[in-house]
């Protein structure tokens, strides 16, 4: 990894961001002075959205901590779903078995800090992300940011989210029942928009439905479609005061003077 690191941005703090997708992690290491290198099994391109820094196409549970010695601060996302689905209320859902891959690729990120650790001869931090519904299978978090749940080294000061910074399936703040609809306002927006209003991640009830009709992405497009995986990239974004944050408390104090 260190390889990567050219002589150019060897004044800037490295950070790896594993499970990137559109780069919510990144965006806020960016903003507070980290070179970033991602890493996420597919590129996520839609329109003008996509990974702000430099990515490297890898599937995660291939990588070895040792790549990472000189990192200041890991950070990682891994895929939610599986245990969104089992945290359901529908006796299907519940009835399923524990959430192999969805475990698999939780525990890689600690596998990699540990290896980043040893190699390094020094503790690597690290900060993972992922829904409530986790908890279940992986264990208790440590800290939660609206609900998106901390693992990790989480910091003892933490920011607090806004009111209702929650994941909600289906919202549509734009939606003519809903209270902040304007009278005149157009409510057949993109996911993109509605979702950057509203600024909250889908999680937990990914597939519920909002009012008369069905305006979720999520819900009325087919699995592989480019829609539905531009709203799950946009909806699992890191909100950027949280990112920030986690971003400053690690960067080296030699850095941040």
């Amino acid at each position: 990894m260190s390889n990567a690191h050219h002589t150019s941005e060897k004044q800037l703090p490295l950070a790896i961001d594993l499970f990137c997708g559109l780069g919510g992690w990144t965006e806020g290491l960016l903003a507070e002075g980290y070179y970033v290198v991602g890493f996420d099994i597919e590129q996520h391109v839609y329109g003008n959205h996509r990974y702000p820094a430099q990515l490297v196409l890898q599937d995660v549970r291939t990588l070895h901590g040792r790549q990472f010695k000189d990192a200041a601060l890991i950070v990682g996302s891994s895929p939610c779903q599986e245990f969104s689905y089992r945290a359901m209320p529908w006796k299907r859902a519940k009835a399923l078995g524990p959430p192999v891959l969805g475990i698999e690729l939780f525990k890689a990120q600690f596998r990699i800090q540990r290896e980043a650790s040893e190699a390094a001869g020094r503790h690597v931090p690290m900060v993972v992300e992922n829904v409530c519904g986790a908890q279940k299978w992986v264990g208790r978090a440590r800290w939660h940011y609206g609900s998106y749940y901390l693992w990790g080294d989480v910091p003892a000061l933490m920011p607090i989210a806004m009111k209702g910074g929650v994941k909600v399936g289906g919202l549509d703040w734009k939606h003519p029942s809903h209270p902040r609809h304007r009278p005149g306002q157009d409510f057949n927006t993109t996911a993109e928009q509605r979702i950057k209003e509203a600024g909250l991640k889908e999680g937990g009830r990914w597939f519920t439905k909002y009012g008369p009709g069905n305006t979720n992405p999520i819900r009325r497009t087919g699995s592989k479609s480019k829609a539905r995986k531009a709203a799950s990239a946009m909806i699992a974004k890191i909100p950027l005061p949280l990112a920030r944050h986690i971003a400053a408390v690690y960067r080296p104090r030699a850095e941040a003077a």
